[in-house]
């Protein structure tokens, strides 16, 4: 595998303009602005900027929220996103008597309606930071021990590390993002809470999980279910929370459930990233130095830039990426760019040749006279027959007999890098063996950088013991021969 390749497939986000859609029809944003416009003169904050007990009644019914019932503790959340996002600015008493700070509306207030979608994500991403923050916070019963008799907390009783608690929820989040970029993975689904808690807890290697394996994982669901609460008002999630009632059973047994009943797996909480989790999550990966693509970040380079980064894309982000590539630029000029960054003996040549032909299908019929003039060329024109005979054009010329076998090196060599189905693979080697008799006799004279591995390939591959003898006696032969 090339160290180069990118550590996450590349993520196929919404444009900005419908993310910032997004973020501001999130229910605690929407909420941090409301009160953000709501404050005034007689809004009184404590030391910590935080609303003062008193106005909580008055901010919850700001929010059309019941004062008597959770509204307060909704408008005590917005209200700190407001601070923290810059909608809200605190300021400290004027003079030692005064007891309590007032609040203004901060300069970030007025990007809601006058700035573009990358400042409204820009506040979006600020309210996700403290949201998260609060994810890993000591739960609440936790802290209430840890105080001592002075009103200090105690941190060492408290048993908390910071570092390692946004460690296990990072990670958490960055499998929930895996699962749902790559190809065959959860996609649109929603995954099972017991599934991601095991992911970063059962080792790999591991068969059936130990009890006490299995009693980690569910204080780790139970643990998970309180922070995607956190993190659903924010937008980064959808969540359906763990069943209260399995919780209560669970709490009843002192024990945590030895399986999950596959009959009703969505009692255990079910969670999916929304768009915009997809996009906040990249976000706190690129800060963090993870590679993580996006579709359409090569759309602005160069042909040789977009085949050599297609290598390893799955399917699907290949064509949309090559899609954007391909609209901002002329047919004809880019199959011709496509065509000359296609040559090479480089061991990415034969990859970068096979994304050129599927890059050149979706260019159609106005790349013909381009693809036309490779025809004779010793690199690309098995490619350009192939790309023509699958358009039914006319007056193809043959390939001399040495083109033939060049082309089907190329070809399994591509088909090796991409890291393709074994069976795809394996039809693949079958077909180009039958097809030719005496198809070894000629394999191992081609002059192309991979005939040598490619016929060890062949070796491994093919399921006639006889034919993989021959592809192993071909490929001693390749290696054998003197350099030209």
């Amino acid at each position: 595998m090339p160290e180069d390749r990118p550590t996450l497939p590349p993520v196929r986000l919404h444009s900005e303009a419908e993310l910032a859609r997004d973020a501001l029809a999130t229910p605690l944003l929407t909420r941090a602005v409301k009160l953000a416009r709501w404050a005034g003169p007689d809004t009184r904050v404590g030391a910590g900027g935080e609303l003062v007990e008193e106005q909580l009644a008055a901010a919850a019914a700001e929010l059309g929220l019941d004062a008597e019932d959770d509204g307060p503790a909704y408008a005590s959340e917005a209200w700190r996103t407001a601070v923290d996002t810059g909608l809200v600015d605190v300021e400290d008493p004027e003079d030692d008597e005064a007891e309590y700070g007032t609040a203004t509306a901060g300069e970030n207030l007025a990007l809601i309606t006058s700035g573009g979608p990358q400042d409204v994500l820009a506040i979006w991403l600020d309210a996700l930071e403290a949201v998260h923050a609060d994810a890993i916070a000591p739960l609440l019963d936790d802290l209430a021990d840890a105080i001592g008799d002075d009103g200090e907390i105690d941190y060492e009783a408290l048993d908390w590390d910071p570092d390692a608690e946004a460690e296990f929820l990072d990670g958490v989040l960055g499998n929930l993002y895996l699962l749902t970029v790559t190809d065959g993975g959860a996609g649109d689904e929603p995954v099972p809470l017991p599934a991601l808690a095991a992911s970063m807890i059962v080792p790999d290697d591991m068969g059936e999980p130990t009890d006490d394996v299995l009693e980690q994982v569910s204080v780790a669901m139970m643990r998970l279910d309180d922070q995607f609460r956190l993190l659903e008002p924010v937008g980064l999630v959808e969540y359906r929370p763990v069943d209260e009632a399995l919780m209560a059973e669970v709490t009843d047994d002192a024990e945590a459930p030895s399986a999950v009943d596959e009959s009703d797996v969505s009692r255990y909480g079910l969670v999916k990233l929304t768009p915009l989790g997809l996009y906040g999550i990249r976000m706190r990966m690129l800060e963090g130095g993870v590679d993580a693509p996006a579709v359409g970040d090569l759309a602005d380079k160069g042909a040789d830039v977009l085949l050599d980064g297609l290598a390893h894309y799955p399917v699907r982000a290949a064509r949309a990426e090559t899609e954007q590539w391909l609209a901002r630029r002329e047919p004809a000029v880019a199959a011709h760019e496509l065509l000359g960054a296609a040559r090479g003996v480089d061991q990415g040549a034969p990859l970068r040749r096979l994304h050129c032909q599927q890059a050149l299908t979706l260019v159609g019929a106005q790349a013909e006279s381009e693809v036309r003039a490779v025809l004779d060329d010793a690199e690309l024109g098995g490619l350009a027959r192939v790309w023509l005979a699958e358009r039914g054009a006319s007056d193809v010329p043959a390939p001399p007999e040495s083109m033939i076998f060049w082309l089907a090196i190329d070809t399994i060599a591509a088909q090796l890098d991409a890291d393709g189905e074994l069976e795809e693979l394996q039809g693949l080697v079958e077909g180009l063996a039958g097809q030719h008799s005496g198809f070894f006799d000629a394999a191992w004279r081609v002059d192309h950088p991979a005939t040598a591995d490619v016929l060890e390939a062949m070796g491994r591959l093919h399921p006639d013991k006889k034919v993989a003898k021959d592809a192993r006696k071909a490929a001693f032969k390749a290696r054998s021969k003197p350099v030209a």
